[in-house]
């Protein structure tokens, strides 16, 4: 197969989304060629079969320079190349603009969206995709007809448990962009209240704000201020995906404070894949978490449920820590791991070009009896 990837950002250093650059990477395993089309460019680490290009955003180029380098470059890879299929992954402007250009020509388009917000974009994408894929049922908020969920795709290679130590006092670990949508405040009050009951811990904050100026961070850190806790919590500012690794297997849990109807955050089941117990109020992980999502499951916007959380696992041995983290470890490896991401993907979209495979096989028999 020879296949089409649109991609938000290209990038192995982003610490957003520098995991994209391990999926074209599973996917390459799986196909003779990967074409890549990406909104944003930084360092580019693929295999030899994969060729990447960019509409400019990285340039500085506008809206729309960006289009019309992006058909330039489609219309470059069709005339060039023979396209079985195409994957739009995180990017539903990429399959609005691409699909009347593909469709004609047999080329199937799945595209990936996990959000729980429903747009106008999202919807035109929708109908003018073969499939939409999603990491669960509950990350894809609109019409399931086509929905094809195919787990969240984490590299359980490199998010796995280590032997280096916990830290002392304990570590409590919050991976993601400091957006309200996290919670953090809430997070915060629930360790000012640990403290208030005698528990010595500390807390690190993986990540930035999309604007370091924004006011949602000035928010948090002013929250720290008011709470006491500038010897309890670090802001560590953003980590490049690979390092983030020694930061889960330091902390003895991960915290993700997003709303109960969020979709699923993939930085909680890295940390569950380095064999971490995960605390979450999102409900769509109580599948993942099995018979400890009651014990894992927080109430949205209650610092005292979640202090309670919290305080049950610094209560438990290492032992039965360990045992939790083990078991959360086999059920992201049996839902999430990116090799099976990569076989479903591949799968579907291979699946989809079979019906235009016959077509063609069809037409050619007849021209050769005519």
């Amino acid at each position: 197969m020879r296949l089409l990837l649109f991609n938000l950002v290209t990038d192995a250093d982003d610490p957003i989304f520098g995991f994209t650059t391990r999926w074209i990477c599973a996917l390459a395993k799986r196909v003779e060629f990967l074409h890549v089309i990406t909104m944003r460019m930084g360092r580019v680490d693929v295999p030899g079969n994969v060729r990447v290009y960019s509409v400019g955003k990285e340039k500085g180029y506008s809206e729309p320079r960006r289009a019309i380098e992006f058909y330039r470059v489609l219309f470059r890879i069709l005339r060039e190349d023979r396209i079985d299929a195409c994957f739009s992954h995180m990017i539903t402007i990429f399959t609005i603009l691409a699909a009347p250009v593909l469709r004609p020509r047999s080329i199937p388009v799945v595209t990936w969206y996990a959000h729980r917000q429903v747009t106008p974009t999202l919807k035109l994408a929708h109908h003018l995709s073969d499939r939409v894929i999603s990491s669960d049922e509950t990350s894809y908020p609109y019409d399931r007809s086509k929905l094809t969920v195919v787990g969240q795709g984490i590299d359980t290679e490199l998010f796995s448990p280590g032997n280096a130590p916990l830290d002392n006092p304990p570590l409590l670990l919050s991976v993601g962009r400091i957006s309200p949508i996290k919670g953090l405040t809430m997070l915060l009050e629930a360790i000012h209240l640990l403290r208030q009951h005698g528990h010595t811990l500390h807390c690190a904050l993986v990540g930035s704000s999309p604007d370091q100026s924004d006011a949602y961070a000035e928010e948090v850190r002013h929250k720290v201020q008011a709470l006491n806790l500038e010897n309890a919590v670090q802001f560590v500012g953003p980590v490049a995906h690979h390092q983030l690794t020694q930061w889960y297997r330091r902390a003895f849990a991960h915290v993700n404070c997003s709303p109960s109807d969020h979709s699923l955050d993939k930085a909680a089941l890295e940390a569950m894949a380095c064999g971490k117990p995960s605390l979450s109020s999102t409900l769509g992980f109580r599948e993942t978490m099995g018979k400890w999502a009651d014990r894992l499951i927080f109430q949205h916007g209650n610092p005292e449920d979640l202090g309670k959380k919290i305080e049950g696992l610094l209560r438990l041995t290492d032992a039965d820590r360990q045992a939790i983290g083990v078991s959360l470890r086999e059920s992201v490896v049996k839902g999430h791991d990116l090799e099976q991401l990569a076989d479903r993907v591949v799968a579907l979209l291979g699946s989809l070009r079979e019906p235009a495979n016959r077509t063609e096989q069809i037409a050619a028999s007849q021209v050769r009896h005519n």
